[in-house]
């Protein structure tokens, strides 16, 4: 009883720091020359110790590095994870597949172990060991059990402060990083416009003195300004969304022919845009939103595309529930979306891999298709490229949808 209220009293704001001072405090309990808590780390298929008494035989085990133990090894620890049995022994050398390592360079004879629930979930392994052979008894084994479960209880409570604590964190780093982006955009539209009516400027000269040199060089500028300017507008309109000043204007749009527009602005002789679909495809949206959404969906494509390869746009309609769709599809010839990225490839500042990049235009693209009541899908095959799909109603986003 001593003992479990010693561990209540435990603070629960770091884990390995909460498991190392239960493992003492069971140590000190038992008078076991080793306390370890082990916990699963499913990416490496390991148990880990998380928890370890601060003693001859703990530091030991530390140096040799058998406290982290592959599942594949086998052995007494290992035993009590994958078949939840509590396990006891006074003669660990004789035990049947005990790691050499546990036998003969910790020395260990007596060995109690207990699987370790964490929420209803085995998680891992309460371990005493000792040097000395029979030392453990059955009383001793109950005890560790009852205490297993306060133990699952510390880790959980800590699990959780830890979570709190890094959303806490990551939600104040996005804040400031929000705001330092909104106020470097104003800034730089602020001298994007006299930049902008220089270049214009210099080609006119250039034009009117048949430079032809200059005028491709300062096209290649101007294109450059052109994209830091949308990227300002992606960056001020991120500003807008957490405002609530986010607002469309639906219109007839023919789809195709803006997506033919995009193809040609965007499209190079590294990487080409196709465009594939009906000779026309008219929905009710906002023009500007909707090709500020194609753009950073076929930038993204190109992105992520190989030189040489190509990025289609295509274009179809269906109808369900007795609604007309529109679909357009962006696909690209690339290695794919990381799965681990899958489930937040919506969110902002995510990019993957080395592509250069803030993360902001598929949340804008997703915020777009919100607004006009449209959905944004992604299948992402491994190796094989990815497809973005847009689908909007022909007849216009729902008023709700348009207030968002």
């Amino acid at each position: 009883m001593a003992t479990l209220g010693r561990l209540l009293e435990l603070p629960a704001a770091d884990l390995r720091q909460s498991l190392n001072q239960a493992s003492e405090l069971l140590g000190s309990a038992l008078d076991a020359e080793k306390i370890d808590i082990f916990l699963f780390d499913p990416s490496r298929k390991t148990l880990c110790a998380a928890g370890t008494s601060n003693t001859p035989m703990g530091r030991l085990q530390q140096s040799l590095g058998l406290d982290v133990q592959a599942v594949a090894n086998g052995g007494s620890i290992v035993q009590v994870f994958t078949t939840g049995e509590p396990y006891i022994t006074g003669h660990a050398d004789q035990t049947p597949g005990e790691l050499p390592g546990v036998v003969h360079d910790l020395g260990v004879r007596s060995h109690l172990a207990v699987p370790l629930v964490v929420e209803g979930e085995r998680r891992g392994v309460v371990s005493a060991q000792s040097a000395r052979l029979e030392f453990f008894t059955e009383e001793d084994l109950r005890f560790l059990s009852a205490v297993s479960h306060w133990i699952g209880a510390l880790t959980h409570r800590a699990e959780l402060v830890e979570q709190v604590t890094t959303t806490a964190v990551a939600q104040g780093r996005r804040q400031a990083a929000e705001e330092l982006i909104t106020v470097l955009a104003h800034d730089l539209r602020n001298h994007l416009g006299p930049l902008m009516n220089r270049i214009d400027l210099l080609h006119r000269r250039a034009e009117i003195a048949g430079r032809e040199d200059d005028l491709r060089d300062l096209d290649r500028a101007s294109d450059a300004v052109a994209r830091l300017g949308q990227l300002v507008s992606d960056l001020l309109d991120v500003g807008r969304l957490e405002q609530g000043l986010f607002e469309i204007a639906p219109a007839p749009v023919d789809l195709v022919a803006l997506a033919q527009d995009t193809g040609r602005a965007l499209g190079s002789p590294s990487v080409e845009v196709r465009v594939e679909g009906p000779p026309e495809l008219a929905v009710v949206a906002d023009k500007a939103r909707i090709r500020q959404a194609l753009d950073n969906l076929v930038s993204n494509a190109i992105k992520h595309s190989p030189r040489g390869k190509w990025v289609l746009i295509k274009l179809s309609s269906d109808l369900r529930e007795g609604k007309e769709r529109a679909h357009i599809d962006v696909i690209d010839h690339g290695s794919g979306v990381p799965p681990e990225l899958l489930p937040r490839i919506f969110d902002r500042f995510v990019t993957g891999g080395k592509t250069p990049g803030i993360g902001l235009g598929l949340y804008l693209v997703s915020r777009i298709a919100a607004a006009h009541g449209a959905t944004l899908t992604v299948n992402s095959p491994a190796g094989e490229g990815a497809t973005f799909r847009l689908s909007l109603l022909v007849s216009g986003p729902p008023d709700h949808a348009r207030e968002a």
